[in-house]
């Protein structure tokens, strides 16, 4: 029986590896031979999740084609994969990839650090900060005080709890937004409501169209979906979004879904105006397609005198084209697992109707302790801290970058949570590798990309201050040093941190 459960083609093989940016030869430095970095390509592609573990890899004969090397040269490097623990091959079974004995298996996403690491690693994986107390403890306070009624019932609510869902379409028809509770549907988080969503809309093999880059755990639950994602890349800088490019997708491609994140977007920053608002509107309007647009991060502005463009529903008043995703995750906190969408009252039926084979509904005490925040005042004094938190720390994290590696460069963002970094010529996933062994976490460009595009980037989150942020631009300084010279070989290892 063969111990490969996927399999990668050649020529997709061919177009990661290609993506990589290899380290010129510096004095003193020589090119590795061509199957040693045809092996630490492949090495650095299943550690990054980008190939999974247990996938059958092509024919040295094939591979050799498509890479127009020699076969010997394949051969070379998949031995070497083998002596290392990354390659397992059986006659007649072929070859699949393999993680050596004792190292865990790569994310495929962005999963937080494990508690018990936190003492000696710096995690710059995940974009999410710490609860702002007081308010989460008296939000639980308060719902506590309200869950007896709820106690009496069967606990189930599959649209949400009633009061939950006036409250919010309350809050978007005081936005201008007239909206009723029969067009909210609470979910277990945004991504339990991307996943409804693309369950009711885009079947195996639908394409949905992504911004490039995008937020990489959505992209890879569209993947496994089975979704064939379709990039539009975006402008460079804080520039956004190119409308040219989305009308020519949504024209030719003519995806199902659209996903968008129009408010301080995941990974860049960038802000959408209200004209591109507009003209993403009408152009997904044009081509039949559904825009999902993803609010989880429109609450964070930095300048409390920022003129916030209207919401990107607004600009679709018969609500035939766009579905609003909200969330407490971003702009309160991560644990508070509580996300929303706001869509047509159709559509919101067929999303609950659907979710009967899911997870019937959300956690009633969380559901009332969001309630609590946002029928109180509290959750607007939560957001207030954690605008707070997210302004200093990126003042803080931007001048230790510039004082440790003034030759990367980025953008600045208003708002939001994250740092797009283009990291001086060196490769984003060599980066992420390296850095793991001086004791700093961090997410390569590629994994917010499709098929390999972004190597030279990483995304850096708005979570450490002070002194962490100082270490971690160190660490950071000391893994591009390592890449640079070929290697982590001879790495320190991490001092643990004084919090």
């Amino acid at each position: 029986m063969a111990q490969w459960t996927s399999a990668v083609g050649a020529a997709q093989l061919a177009r990661l590896l290609t993506s990589q940016q290899t380290r010129p030869p510096g004095p003193g430095n020589r090119r590795p031979p061509a199957y040693r970095a045809l092996a630490d390509g492949i090495r650095l592609l299943v550690l990054e999740g980008r190939v999974p573990v247990a996938a059958r890899l092509p024919a040295e004969r094939e591979l050799a084609v498509s890479l127009a090397v020699s076969r010997t040269t394949v051969a070379a490097a998949y031995e070497a994969l083998r002596g290392e623990g990354f390659l397992e091959s059986r006659r007649g079974a072929g070859s699949w990839t393999a993680v050596p004995a004792g190292n865990p298996l790569p994310a495929r996403g962005l999963e937080p650090l494990p508690p018990e690491a936190l003492g000696s690693m710096i995690d710059l994986g995940t974009a999410a900060l710490p609860a702002p107390e007081p308010w989460l403890t008296r939000a639980v306070q308060g719902a506590l005080g309200e869950l007896p009624p709820y106690a009496h019932t069967h606990g189930d609510y599959p649209a949400g709890l009633p009061a939950l869902r006036e409250t919010l379409a309350e809050r978007y028809t005081a936005r201008g937004i007239p909206t009723m509770p029969e067009q909210i549907m609470v979910t277990t988080g945004a991504m339990g409501a991307i996943d409804a969503i693309c369950h009711l809309f885009a079947g195996r093999g639908e394409r949905i169209a992504v911004e490039s880059p995008s937020y990489a755990n959505i992209l890879q639950l569209m993947r496994e979906e089975g979704a064939r994602l379709v990039p539009v890349a975006m402008a460079e800088g804080l520039a956004g979004w190119d409308l040219d490019r989305w009308r020519q997708v949504l024209r030719d491609a003519a995806p199902r879904l659209a996903y968008v994140v129009a408010d301080f977007h995941n990974p860049t920053g960038a802000l959408a105006d209200e004209d591109q608002r507009r003209q993403l509107v009408e152009a997904a309007r044009s081509a039949g397609t559904v825009l999902v647009v993803d609010e989880t991060m429109t609450e964070l502005h930095f300048d409390p005198d920022l003129d916030m463009p209207r919401r990107v529903c607004a600009f679709d008043p018969a609500g035939s084209t766009v579905i609003t995703v909200g969330s407490a995750s971003k702009a309160f906190w991560a644990g508070m697992r509580i996300g929303w969408v706001r869509a047509a009252p159709d559509v919101i039926r067929s999303l609950v109707a659907a979710r009967a084979y899911a997870d019937l509904g959300t956690p009633v005490l969380e559901q009332l302790a969001v309630n609590w925040l946002l029928s109180t005042g509290g959750w607007e004094e939560a957001v207030e801290l954690r605008r707070s938190q997210a302004r200093d720390n990126s003042a803080a994290l931007v001048a230790a970058l510039r004082r440790e590696v003034p030759d990367w460069e980025f953008d600045v963002p208003v708002g939001g949570l994250t740092l797009w970094v283009r990291a001086g010529g060196l490769s984003g996933s060599r980066l992420a590798e390296v850095g793991e062994r001086v004791g700093v976490r961090v997410p390569s460009g590629p994994r917010f990309g499709v098929d390999g595009a972004f190597e030279g980037y990483v995304r850096l989150p708005f979570t450490v201050s002070g002194a962490v942020a100082d270490e971690a631009a160190v660490r950071l300084a000391a893994a591009a040093r390592l890449v640079r010279e070929g290697g982590a070989s001879g790495a320190e290892p991490p001092r643990t941190l004084i919090a």
